[in-house]
């Protein structure tokens, strides 16, 4: 079985201000312009929703104004998938070309590489095992995580520290595109004041 990883680079604090703000007028606007993807959400999860999951829709209404969220701990998903489309709202989405699909311990192997060049701020594991912001429930799948923009910034501080020391560990191939999709990542955020990256696996 596969997995994905959608990765967004936004301002994470406007963001999770979104969560409990009670906007109607931005929930007005997601319902006229992206009914569409709603409802198609709604025709994949048409057998959680019989089950009494919330719609797409309602998950997001309950997000926005933080809550009430469902007692059965098997639809929290949608919330997660509703705090997804937020972040597709308020940021920009990232090359994700080498994460999407990626199998089995790949996340873990690129965190591998990741250390091997001494960047030890950031985890694409992370994406996989976070939490989603308060007061949203957590969820396996969709996984949630976030690098800061003070890890981005640290992060990018190592690899630098590691080029200056001539230290060029062998990599797979495979393995230094990720690492170059990450580091690309953290320098999208860098040139943003304020930006990180959110990630989400499904």
């Amino acid at each position: 079985m596969s997995s994905a990883l959608s990765v967004y680079l936004l301002d994470l604090t406007r963001t999770r201000a979104l969560i409990g703000s009670g906007d109607e007028q931005l929930l007005d606007v997601i319902r006229a312009e992206f009914g569409d993807h709603l409802a198609a959400d709604d025709r994949y999860f048409a057998s959680e929703i019989a089950q009494g999951a919330p719609t797409a829709y309602e998950a997001l209404r309950a997000v926005v104004h933080g809550g009430p969220f469902g007692e059965n701990k098997n639809h929290d998903f949608q919330y997660a998938y509703a705090y997804k489309r937020l972040c597709e709202l308020t940021g920009h989405f990232l090359d994700n070309s080498n994460f999407c699909p990626f199998r089995g311990d790949w996340l873990s192997m690129v965190d591998e590489g990741l250390t091997a060049l001494g960047i030890t701020a950031v985890s694409v594991s992370s994406f996989d095992l976070g939490s989603l912001p308060d007061p949203l429930p957590w969820t396996y799948t969709p996984g949630y995580g976030e690098w800061t923009p003070e890890q981005c910034a640290r992060a990018l501080e190592q690899f630098e520290e590691t080029k200056r020391a001539g230290h060029a560990p062998p990599l797979e191939p495979e393995v230094v595109e990720a690492v170059t999709d990450c580091l690309g990542w953290m320098r999208h955020a860098a040139s943003r004041p304020g930006y990180g990256i959110a990630g989400f696996r499904s």
